[in-house]
């Protein structure tokens, strides 16, 4: 196991120091030849980046009781795989200025047309941001508006619930009127039928 890990091992120091080589040779390469090292670089970061995740996986598989001191390589070699990262992307930094420069031309021209489109930017962000303004207080009427509405309606719900208790205590009254003319009417029948038969 620890044999494997150490094949692995060996692969990685020897491609991190190509890969720190030719990061340092960079900025000192034509163009076309800059362009060509960077992707050579970017493959091989990979490359390193699969040897880091095969001794990871060997030393998983090692006792815990001897694991310790592969881990600490494993955190050295991570630590070093980082630091060739960052330097590959400041080195891909000043590759982009150099790209753009050339791009641009090193006329006096440049940093004015740079000028230019930084502030063309600004007044872009600055109307996007009052739109923005401008749509969030409309949305925020828009709740207000929303929210008064909603109370009017539960208003209108109490009052429209009220009305109907008050229909319903009104069609009560009304019911007990009635049975009591109903019975003030019947008795009035059975008296006056009373009166009837004694007159004849």
């Amino acid at each position: 196991m620890s044999s494997d890990f150490e094949g692995y091992e060996q692969d990685f120091a020897v491609l991190t120091a190509e890969i720190t080589n030719k990061i340092a040779r960079v900025p000192r390469l034509p163009p076309d030849e800059k362009k060509q090292m960077v992707a050579n670089v970017e493959k091989q970061l990979e490359e390193a980046k699969e040897l880091l995740e095969q001794m990871d996986l060997e030393v998983r598989e090692i006792p815990p009781q001897s694991r310790g001191m592969y881990s600490n390589r494993m955190r050295s070699y991570k630590q070093e795989m980082g630091k060739l990262e960052t330097d590959f992307k400041r080195s891909r930094i000043a590759y982009s200025d150099e790209v753009r420069n050339e791009l641009l031309g090193d006329d006096g021209n440049s940093s004015e047309n740079q000028r230019a489109h930084l502030l063309d930017n600004t007044e872009r962000l600055e109307r996007s941001s009052r739109r923005l303004e401008a749509g969030y207080q409309i949305a925020v009427e828009t709740e207000q508006i929303g929210q008064e509405m909603l109370e009017n309606l539960s208003h209108d719900r109490e009052k429209i619930q009220r009305a109907r208790e008050r229909l319903r205590e009104t069609d009560a009254n009304l019911g007990k009127s009635s049975r009591v003319l109903t019975g003030m009417l019947r008795r009035y029948l059975f008296l006056a039928g009373r009166h009837f038969v004694i007159f004849v």
